[in-house]
């Protein structure tokens, strides 16, 4: 009896240092919806305008811009509801610039979410999802103020992708060189 207390013991002093499956889960999705998102686009730049390929890439991105939303604002309702809490694994300034950081990474996702639905609106055309269904375009098209969204959707991809790729240094940081367990709690439970 004494000895399955014992073992028990870790398990949910374990569970106390984690985030939930469905934090977890949202995070990486998230993670990986950014990365798919910015490197469709990324290489459809780099094709010529027309090709069969930039339009596919242009269509999984914007199916894809559609899914992150989605998965986004669940990822919003599930942390202010029913998302599991941490203590901060830092403290003093250190502690501050990561809230920061995680905030700022938030606020630049919703705005990039929003130009990426007014660049599509402003360009006139409705939003593919997969094929499946559209969303139509609210208003008519505006060119110059599309280039203007265009500019401003590209500008904030980059920073997110500087401001993420920072936030997993840090990451690998944590679990490398201070070996404090930071990278752990957003793990996938074994």
């Amino acid at each position: 009896m004494a000895i399955d207390q014992a073992a028990a013991a870790p398990r949910a002093a374990a569970d106390t240092s984690r985030y939930d499956k469905m934090t977890i889960a949202l995070h990486w999705l998230t993670a990986i919806l950014v990365i798919a998102l910015f490197a469709a686009a990324y290489v459809w730049n780099s094709l010529p305008k027309g090709t069969p390929l930039r339009k596919e890439l242009q269509a999984i991105h914007i199916s894809l811009g559609l899914l992150f939303t989605v998965v986004f604002i669940v990822r919003l309702v599930w942390r202010s509801s029913g998302g599991k809490r941490l203590a901060a694994a830092e403290a003093g300034i250190n502690a501050l610039l990561s809230r920061g950081m995680h905030w700022l990474l938030y606020c630049l996702l919703i705005a990039q979410m929003v130009l990426g639905f007014l660049l599509r609106w402003a360009q006139g055309e409705p939003f593919e999802f997969f094929g499946l269904f559209s969303v139509p375009s609210l208003f008519a098209q505006d060119k110059p103020l599309a280039h203007t969204y265009e500019m401003l959707h590209n500008d904030a991809a980059w920073i997110i992708i500087v401001l993420a790729a920072g936030h997993a240094l840090a990451a690998l940081g944590h679990h490398y060189l201070l070996r404090d367990g930071v990278l752990k709690r957003m793990m996938p439970h074994g």
